[in-house]
């Protein structure tokens, strides 16, 4: 089992930045690949970024590229992502995923086994 709880969000101004965590606990963090998510209301839910094991491949939507980083610690067993030059159309629940099926970066919501909560990123005009 893992356990993951987003953290971060809030309400930015458009070109503003917002760095969201996720702390997981259960499985040895280290062990699994990791995404952000993300659902504007009336849409369903895309694929924002994703991070291997070892954090060292990573993968982005076309919508992230150049302006999100993700990131993670395995020491401190968290996930970001760094937003910056935020858009309106960033505005969305946020949500962090885990796969214990697979340690490679994926876009696909169905590779991920756990969840977490969500959290709002709002970003005015």
């Amino acid at each position: 089992q893992v356990q993951l709880v987003e953290s971060g969000g809030g309400l930015v101004q458009a070109g503003g930045s917002l760095r969201l965590s996720c702390a997981a606990s259960g499985r040895t963090f280290s062990s699994y690949a990791m995404g952000w998510f993300r659902q504007a209301p009336g849409k369903e839910r895309e694929f924002v970024a994703a991070i291997s094991w070892s954090g060292v491949s990573t993968m982005y939507a076309d919508s992230a590229k150049g302006r999100f980083t993700i990131s993670r610690d395995n020491t401190k067993n968290t996930l970001y992502l760094q937003m910056n030059s935020l858009k309106p159309e960033d505005t969305a629940v946020y949500y962090c995923a885990a796969t214990v099926r697979y340690q490679y970066p994926s876009a696909s919501s169905t590779s991920y086994n756990y969840w977490g909560q969500g959290t709002q990123v709002t970003v005015s005009s």
